[in-house]
């Protein structure tokens, strides 16, 4: 009887104590909205039904009444970068900045907030000054990311260079292929202005990131092909097939030209045979195609490609085949197949262009960097015929 008089005389209490409670955090909760200025609240509705106008005029009415509203302050010039009005956002994240009255922590922030508004804006300078006062802060990570876009934009390899190699993970495969395709930028630019050794050093820089860096390869060729040394640039050449075989067919052109000045030309035709018996190529087949076409004839170039279209049948080796086959048929035919020709490359034209195997992005001419995504050796010499065939 004696606990069960104890729990008689405790559940009241207990019950007191709860409801003075929540009487408390309701009052708490109630002070609170109201201390928020009532456009700031329209504002949050605003954003919740996919009205951001007019969500921006009561955020910055709510700005304009109640200074202190630092996270107002963020989600608004968030806003006004997001619909283009970067100068608006860049005045809103420099008062930040400016400020006495915010944490370091919010400074921060307010750093990395003003050097992406600087960056949608195009202002690269004034962005990289940002980002470099941020290095070595808790925004270092995010400081060298951007800076890294902002040197590639800039074309600053050297720059670009050095930041990729601070980056966290930066000896993985993806920061290994940038860095060695900076260096092959800088290998074509000293190539382009006449100093051979200085685009050998990047060559052996590029290939000592990448040792599977097809581009490198290419340079050092044309790197020796200005020199005079044809059988050197050949074997830099052929090692394509070790490192890429995709990306034979960018080295096909440049083979024949320097088999061309050896005298050797037929050696060179069975290699390009050989490598397209060995990986299908449409680029491969279009090089071997304009050989025979030149050099042996259309009833020759007829043959290259109906053996090809008998391996692997594609619309642009069909597109090739009646090319040829243009000049063989008697004058009488030529009629009915120049109409099937007009008919077969009106369809060619949609799977004659490269795609980036990143974003997907197509286009006409091959790029070493997608121009959309801009990721690097993402855009392989393979048309969009070749993707579709792929099992």
């Amino acid at each position: 009887m004696e606990i069960e008089l104890w729990w008689l005389l405790a559940l009241p209490l207990f019950f007191a104590l709860g409801w003075l409670a929540a009487r408390i955090d309701i009052r708490q909760v109630v002070q609170e909205s109201r201390a928020l200025p009532r456009s700031y609240l329209s504002g949050l509705n605003f954003l919740l039904n996919e009205q951001p106008d007019k969500a921006i005029d009561s955020f910055v009415e709510a700005v304009r009444i109640d200074p202190q509203t630092i996270e107002l302050h963020f989600a608004l010039g968030s806003l006004f970068r997001r619909r283009g009005e970067t100068d608006r956002a860049i005045r809103i994240h420099q008062l930040l900045v400016d400020r006495e009255d915010i944490t370091e922590e919010q400074r921060l922030q307010a750093l990395g907030e003003l050097g992406q508004d600087f960056l949608k804006a195009g202002l690269l300078d004034r962005a990289e000054a940002v980002f470099v006062r941020l290095r070595g802060t808790r925004g270092d990570a995010m400081a060298l990311r951007y800076l890294l876009e902002i040197y590639q934009q800039e074309k600053d390899w050297a720059k670009a260079i050095e930041v990729a190699d601070s980056l966290p993970g930066h000896e993985s495969l993806m920061w290994r292929t940038e860095v060695a395709n900076f260096h092959c930028e800088l290998a074509a630019n000293a190539l382009a202005n006449s100093l051979p050794d200085e685009a050998e050093r990047h060559v052996e820089a590029a290939l000592a990131v990448n040792p599977r860096c097809v581009r490198a390869s290419l340079i050092r060729g044309d790197i020796c092909v200005a020199q005079g040394r044809d059988q050197d640039a050949l074997a830099a050449w052929k090692r394509i097939e070790n490192q890429d075989p995709v990306y034979l067919a960018l080295a096909a052109e440049r083979i024949m030209d320097a088999y061309g000045r050896l005298g050797r030309l037929e050696e060179g035709h069975q290699l390009l045979r050989a490598w397209l018996d060995s990986h299908a190529s449409l680029d491969l087949l279009d090089e071997l195609f304009h050989w025979e076409m030149d050099k042996q004839g259309p009833k020759a170039a007829y043959e290259l490609v109906r053996e090809e279209l008998r391996r692997n049948p594609t619309l642009l080796g069909l597109d090739k085949l009646l090319e040829a086959a243009l000049l063989t048929v008697p004058t009488e035919q030529r009629g009915d197949v120049e109409l099937i020709k007009q008919l077969i490359h009106g369809h060619t034209r949609k799977v004659a262009r490269y795609r980036c195997d990143a974003c997907g992005f197509k286009a006409r001419q091959f790029h070493w960097r997608c121009p959309a995504c801009g990721g690097w050796e993402t855009y392989p010499p393979r048309r969009t015929e070749e993707f579709d065939l792929t099992p």
